[in-house]
């Protein structure tokens, strides 16, 4: 086995101590394609997993409303309330934080290992969810401008 293995490795270890099935099976696939020789497969996975991640997760967050469990009243009474609208809100901005996320991950590539450490550490060890890292640089991508703003 190579040593370039071990991160994949010590990934999936991190999630099986931390008890997060998502992060030890996608760790667990990878290492395997890639003992396999299916490392064909990492350029499309690459451009096109993290659509298809999104895309399944939007199909889980409005299953409900396609079974009828969240009627369009449930929706309508949702817009009425504090809690509501603070949702809206915080889906606009993190939305938007996650989009700044991919600039930031294409304009400097090599913070993904931080931001991909510590989104393992937060699922791992704090049951935290694996869709982290596009916040996350988001969120860096903010704290970048911001610091640059204060620099001047």
């Amino acid at each position: 086995m190579s040593w370039d293995n071990i991160p994949l490795l010590l990934i999936l270890a991190l999630s099986v101590i931390g008890q997060n099935q998502s992060v030890a099976l996608a760790a667990a696939v990878l290492l395997i394609l890639k003992l396999l020789g299916l490392t064909a497969w990492f350029p499309l996975l690459e451009s096109k997993g993290l659509n298809w991640g999104i895309t399944l997760l939007t199909i889980a967050i409005l299953a409900p409303l396609a079974s009828g469990k969240i009627s369009l009243r449930d929706m309508y009474a949702s817009f009425g309330n504090f809690q509501g609208l603070s949702a809206i809100a915080i889906g606009i901005f993190v939305a938007w934080a996650a989009g700044q996320g991919i600039t930031l991950v294409k304009a400097s590539p090599e913070t993904v290992t931080s931001l991909v450490l510590g989104t393992v550490i937060g699922v791992a060890f704090f049951q935290g969810i694996a869709v982290g890292p596009l916040i996350a640089a988001g969120l860096l991508s903010l704290l970048m401008s911001l610091l640059k703003i204060l620099q001047g």
